[in-house]
């Protein structure tokens, strides 16, 4: 017998040795010491190998386009979708794709192999659905790209809104956005949602809504769309994301509101590097942080993911297409950091937000698309103390990038020597 590729002696994420044999674009074989031909082996040996890192939450008809027509200087939410609005005019067709296909070349480096991503569709031209529709189309040999339908500017704020919303449908847009918490009233919210979860419920599609994205305690339209997600029997087809004004919630309403969330099945996905930037603003002291309990709605039995959500757009400064960097920050903001927590931390930018996307063939069990990544780290822990180097990423079957593997060693200045920054939980 002879396959393809083997990726032999790596670490998977459950601290299991294995090879992984692959023939085609799929996983043919995970056992240790497999003794076959190959066109082509990765030696992984004192690696860990996981499957692709996935973003849930992500913005790819702004990315990179920091200080487009001028930066944030306030540095909050409404700042930002001001900003866009006053980008969006300037929007092209071949500017949105060439951004979009640079940042893809990032996260393909970086192991990152499917993204959910929200786009605007309050402009009339719908030119960034039309561009990202041909992005995913090309991408799709190394990137499971999944487009969400966004009413940015308020689904019944916005006057073309629902009429745009249902065009991107039409076009090939696989999922149900919204922005309930940016409409008018708190009554134009809640119907948002509730006209919003019946067109996906109409079409069979998931919903996934920008929802609460405030430090308002008052905001609570996840509240109706766990309500309407149990009445039109989407259970587990609709996500909140940000959901940041439950930082701020009475305890006695969350103790309330997240049973609703988990008969429901409704899930969340937190982004931890923009919810602790653009929250609090408004605060002296103490200052909130905005991001969601997510330690309390794991108790619960919510499935949560992290985010990205921003890289070099209106709303973000910095970012680099690294999940690590999310699950980094999204530990330390949830103070997370048992060894048990931290290793969710991982699963959160991995396999939580794959079932989040409903993602087909994800893992790294026999019959998978055989898409992974080999880190220089032992462990997942490891690889998020480290934001562990890429050495080999696999999309499909195919080597799609590469790194040489480094001295883990660390000197110390002044003292003879070095440490070793290598360490397993």
């Amino acid at each position: 017998m002879s396959f393809d590729l083997i990726v032999k002696g790596g670490t998977l994420p459950d601290g299991e040795q294995a090879d992984i044999a692959i023939s085609g674009d799929r996983i043919a074989a995970v056992e240790y010491g497999i003794a076959a031909e190959a066109g082509r082996v990765v030696d992984a040996s004192g690696c860990l190998v996981s499957p692709p890192f996935v973003d849930p939450h992500f913005h790819m008809d702004a990315t990179l386009s920091y200080g487009i027509p001028r930066i944030n200087a306030s540095g909050t939410l409404l700042e930002g979708i001001a900003l866009w609005g006053e980008l969006k005019p300037l929007l092209t067709h071949e500017a949105v794709k060439e951004r979009a296909l640079r940042y893809c070349d990032w996260a393909v480096s970086m192991g990152l192999l499917a993204i959910r991503t929200h786009v605007d569709v309050c402009d009339d031209r719908l030119l960034a659905v039309e561009a990202l529709l041909e992005v995913k189309k090309e991408i799709a040999p190394h990137i499971d790209l999944q487009l969400v339908a966004f009413p940015q500017d308020g689904y019944f704020r916005d006057p073309t809104a629902k009429e745009n919303t249902i065009r991107a449908l039409d076009m090939g847009v696989e999922v149900v956005g919204g922005i309930p918490h940016f409409e008018r009233t708190m009554e134009d919210g809640r119907r948002s949602v509730t006209e919003l979860c019946e067109i996906a419920a109409e079409r069979g599609l998931m919903v996934d809504l920008h929802c609460d994205e405030t430090d308002d305690p008052l905001s609570r339209h996840v509240e109706q769309l766990a309500c309407e997600t149990q009445r039109l029997g989407l259970h587990g087809r609709v996500n909140g994301s940000h959901l940041t004004s439950m930082h701020s919630m009475d305890n006695y309403y969350v103790s309330k509101l997240l049973p609703l969330m988990a008969e429901a099945e409704v899930s969340a996905i937190p982004n931890p590097l923009i919810n602790i930037v653009l929250q609090g603003r408004h605060d002296t002291y103490p200052k909130r942080r905005g991001m969601t309990r997510v330690p309390e709605m794991l108790k619960a039995g919510i499935r949560v993911g992290f985010g990205q959500d921003c890289v070099l757009d209106p709303w973000y400064s910095l970012g680099t297409a690294d999940m690590l960097d999310v699950a980094f920050m999204g530990l330390h903001v949830a103070q997370m950091t048992s060894p048990r927590d931290m290793r969710r931390c991982f699963d959160m930018v991995t396999k939580e937000s794959a079932a989040i996307m409903g993602l087909e063939g994800y893992g790294l069990e026999p019959g998978c698309k055989a898409s992974l990544v080999v880190l220089d780290a032992a462990s997942p822990v490891e690889a998020i103390r480290l934001r562990a180097e890429r050495l080999c990423v696999v999309a499909k079957g195919k080597v799609v990038a590469e790194r040489p593997r480094r001295d883990t060693a660390l000197s110390l200045p002044g003292r003879p020597g070095s440490v070793n920054r290598r360490h397993t939980l």
